[in-house]
């Protein structure tokens, strides 16, 4: 592992970034906090560049008073994530990293599906009060839906079904929703998101993610899959490759015509009948789409910083160049900072962190 020294200088883009952003850093303190005292404070307000085009609303508000004002805009980068307590601090943090890099970050608009479950009026509080000039909506997610196809995973994490509210994004988005750009809670970016957006998805591809095809795609599966001819034969005719579904371009339209809901749920109740996979949510997603995918250049999700799925030990970056930084894994940096164990690379994620310290508080 080097030294943070070295890597910095190797990646100015990464030390602009931090910065840029070191004026509203949270400092990490020892010992873990109660979700219920999180306390964060407001981000800074960031502007359009005079090219960007203006908002415009297209649809009308919902009238179900359990999620807030659901507006769509022409112009705009929409943008799907999930919120739970567990990684709020996380998901404030990775907000924070794509409106501060933005060209256009009052064209941003936030999606994010909460447990139906979850205090919703506190996580909307809690946006309102560090961003309030954010356009979002929170959209409550059962858990019922997923809690009998959800199989037990290699880590309890994986295991939450909102973990599985990615699969049913197309119907929980209104559908002037056309396009959506999903990230997982454990990431920042430090580059635009809208050229992120932009991807071409060409003529057929329902999603894009960067794929690696260095990887032993085998191991997702268990040899009762493999051994089985008909379900071998999935992968038939496509080239497999491994991706991570926490950094998506998704054409919600596409998925909608096609039914891949349904698909991937379809594979998730095999699953419960024989055990054709161990991880967690990413299976279904390969079984369907791995193959089939529109590519993404690998620095839009330097994944893996969280290092492995049983010991999370610390992980330096792919080669190349960095857009976005995404702490997969078991360790997540505001639980490796708090315990005064961080990883040279979890420096990069603290200046995003707007939790509130308890000296900050008292003062």
């Amino acid at each position: 592992m080097p030294q943070l020294g070295s890597f910095i200088k190797s990646r100015p883009l990464l030390l602009i970034s931090l910065l840029w952003t070191s004026s509203f850093a949270a400092a990490a303190h020892i010992g873990a906090i109660n979700t219920k005292n999180f306390h964060f404070k407001e981000a800074p307000k960031f502007y359009n560049f005079p090219t960007c085009p203006s908002l415009h609303y297209n649809s009308s508000p919902s009238t179900d008073t359990n999620i807030t004002t659901q507006i769509c805009f022409q112009n705009a980068v929409n943008v799907a994530m999930t919120l739970d307590a567990a990684y709020l601090r996380g998901s404030m943090a990775a907000i924070l990293s794509v409106l501060q890099h933005s060209s256009c970050p009052e064209n941003v608009v936030f999606h994010f599906v909460a447990s139906s479950s979850a205090n919703i009026n506190y996580l909307n509080v809690t946006l309102d009060t560090s961003f309030p000039y954010l356009h979002f909506t929170i959209y409550p997610f059962r858990d019922s839906t997923v809690a009998g196809l959800i199989s037990t995973s290699i880590r309890a994490a994986l295991d939450c079904p909102l973990n599985y509210a990615r699969n049913y994004l197309a119907k929980l988005l209104p559908e002037c929703i056309q396009k959506v750009v999903y990230l997982d809670s454990d990431l920042v970016l430090v580059d635009d998101i809208i050229k992120l957006a932009a991807t071409p998805l060409g003529e057929e591809a329902v999603l894009a993610a960067p794929e690696y095809c260095n990887a032993n795609f085998t191991t997702y599966f268990t040899p009762t899959f493999w051994s089985n001819p008909s379900l071998s034969l999935t992968f038939a005719n496509r080239k497999p490759c491994y991706f991570n579904t926490g950094v998506m371009v998704i054409d919600l339209e596409r998925w909608r015509a096609g039914y891949y809901t349904t698909k991937i749920v379809e594979w998730m109740e095999l699953q419960k009948r024989m055990r054709i996979y161990e991880l967690g949510s990413l299976p279904p997603f390969l079984l369907v789409f791995a193959g089939n995918i529109a590519p993404v250049d690998h620095k839009w999700n330097q994944h893996g910083l969280g290092g492995d799925n049983f010991r999370g030990l610390c992980r330096d970056l792919h080669p190349g160049p960095v857009s976005l930084l995404h702490w997969s894994g078991k360790g997540k940096p505001w639980v490796r900072l708090d315990a005064s164990r961080p990883c040279p690379l979890d420096a990069l994620w603290a200046p995003y962190d707007l939790l509130q310290t308890p000296y900050l508080l008292e003062s």
